[in-house]
């Protein structure tokens, strides 16, 4: 992976973060997860996954921006490796609507692809709020979608791109005090070619100790036009250790 290129995308993902009022108060919040599995003996294996997040809000903005990494190794042989990066600036309008622009970048190493990315924009609307932890937001936005593929297609070109058009929710349930639930769901589908993206995640976190919690969650991501050889569909179950700030 380039290290050059993925800086390069994290300070254009991470520039949204910037755009504040020197009038409003700032408030940031955080999140540091890891998840680790290593086994030896008869099966020798090493799972490894992290990810970290920022959130910042203030009066007409709502800002997040998170890494996601995944790396599994058995005998010696990387079977896992990939860098995920997103960032959305949400300029709010009024007290429930908001206009957003999201960035994408997804390097995985199994997936046939050299990277993939996005950049949309569009309406959202938080048609339920109850509190500060519970609510419901829904997103509806196009943009552009460009992929690079390991290997060149039919064509003879390693590029794809195309104009997509873009929906998502987000659902948050505070279970309790202590124990939240989460649904995150997307699709994204290209004018062009009809190829379709749609990724779910389904988590539920519960403090332990302190800032200190225990999180469980099942990602699903189905691609509809993989590249040759790979699958439509990737499922990840986890468990972590994730720390607020």
């Amino acid at each position: 992976m380039d290290l050059r290129k993925v800086m390069g995308v994290c300070l254009g993902l991470l520039m949204p973060l910037t755009v504040q009022s020197q009038e409003e108060t700032d408030t940031w919040q955080g999140e540091a997860e890891v998840g680790a599995l290593i086994t030896s003996g008869n099966t020798e294996e090493t799972n490894i996954k992290s990810r970290f997040a920022v959130k910042h809000e203030v009066a007409k903005w709502r800002n997040n921006a998170e890494i996601r990494t995944n790396y599994s190794e058995t005998a010696d042989n990387t079977t896992a490796e990939k860098y995920r990066l997103v960032s959305e600036s949400d300029y709010k309008f009024s007290e429930r609507q908001f206009w957003f622009v999201r960035g994408f970048y997804e390097d995985d190493r199994f997936s046939g692809y050299e990277f993939r990315s996005s950049l949309t924009t569009g309406y959202g609307n938080r048609v339920w709020s109850e509190g500060k932890r519970s609510f419901l937001d829904i997103t509806l936005g196009a943009g552009y979608r460009l992929d690079k593929l390991e290997v060149p297609n039919s064509e003879g070109t390693k590029d794809e791109d195309d104009l997509i058009g873009r929906l998502a929710a987000q659902y948050d349930q505070a279970m309790s005090e202590t124990a939240l639930f989460r649904q995150q769901v997307s699709a994204e589908r290209g004018f062009d070619t009809d190829s379709t993206l749609i990724e779910s995640e389904t988590s539920l976190q519960a403090n332990i100790v302190g800032s200190l919690s225990m999180k469980a969650a099942y990602r699903v991501q189905y691609f509809s036009e993989p590249p040759a050889e790979a699958e439509k569909t990737d499922t990840e179950l986890s468990v972590s250790l994730l720390y607020g700030f």
